[in-house]
């Protein structure tokens, strides 16, 4: 595929998993990946992790506020526990905001320039239509007013908050759901501090027409990350729907130079090698 200028990252959620995870971070650095991601790290003590990133000469450059929880512990196994999110939840906000304060303490000490803040899904009391339009108003207004907060705080900690759309299907009742959604609430709020992470494979299976949303929403300078992965397998971005050596060159042609998070599952699962088997992709030139 044609790959020069761009630079992909290693999301370490996905990639070798057939190893414990602090061993894929010098898995990554020996596969030629120079930055990588995870979906959290609260698991593990910042300390330690920050030590991986150095042993291994990689750059930490993007990863998840806590979906959920009051306690450390909590936001360890609210993701396992089905949690996506608070940000957009009325009666969380105090939630939110001491999972909020801890994303920072990591963003610190991991020298991380991106935090991406989950929305949460819709609760099933609400409905998105007809008579309940204004709970779901209060889900858009508790997001405005939970990211107000936290944007002065990121931005003076040089860390830029992102807001992903996801698929109905992969997170069923996501808020997030479009490209549109996103931009508004980004333009909105009007803060350098926000950007939208553009997820390829999600927004593939939402809403199609890919590299036209690129050509849309590149030039306002609101995408600040992407992802890419198969559709629908998950997988390598060397098959499926998606040709992403057409997608990587509209990538190139619209001079984009910020992470493409690799948040795929090998094709070779487990199998010992089998994500480095799996980039040949990225090393093969076109």
């Amino acid at each position: 595929m044609p790959t020069p200028g761009l630079r992909f990252a290693a999301n370490l959620s996905f990639l070798y998993p057939e190893l414990p995870f602090p061993q894929r971070f010098a898995a990554a650095a020996a596969d030629g990946f120079v930055g990588v991601e995870y979906l959290f790290p609260y698991a593990h003590p910042a300390r330690d992790m920050a030590r991986w990133l150095a042993d291994a000469g990689l750059e930490q450059v993007l990863f998840n506020a806590p979906p959920a929880g009051h306690t450390h512990d909590a936001m360890v196994a609210a993701w396992d526990l089905g949690e996506r999110g608070t940000a957009c939840l009325p009666g969380r906000e105090a939630e939110f905001r001491t999972g909020f304060a801890l994303a920072l303490d990591y963003a610190h000490t991991l020298g991380c320039p991106r935090v991406h803040v989950m929305s949460g899904c819709v609760p099933s009391s609400v409905s998105r239509n007809g008579g309940a339009a204004v709970s779901s108003l209060a889900l858009r207004d508790t997001l405005l007013e939970n990211l107000a907060w936290a944007l002065p705080q990121a931005q003076a900690a040089g860390v830029t908050l992102l807001l992903e759309p996801l698929n109905g299907r992969d997170v069923p009742g996501y808020y997030l759901r479009s490209q549109a959604q996103a931009h508004a609430i980004v333009e909105l709020l009007g803060s350098p501090a926000l950007q939208v992470q553009m997820d390829l494979y999600h927004c593939q299976i939402s809403e199609g027409d890919v590299t036209a949303k690129l050509r849309q929403y590149l030039p306002t300078g609101r995408v600040g990350h992407i992802q890419i992965a198969s559709v629908p397998e998950r997988q390598e971005p060397d098959g499926g729907e998606l040709h992403y050596p057409y997608v990587l060159g509209v990538l190139q042609e619209l001079g984009y130079r910020d992470w493409i998070g690799c948040e795929y599952r090998p094709r070779g699962g487990t199998h010992s090698g089998a994500t480095s088997a799996g980039l040949q992709w990225l090393r093969t030139p076109s």
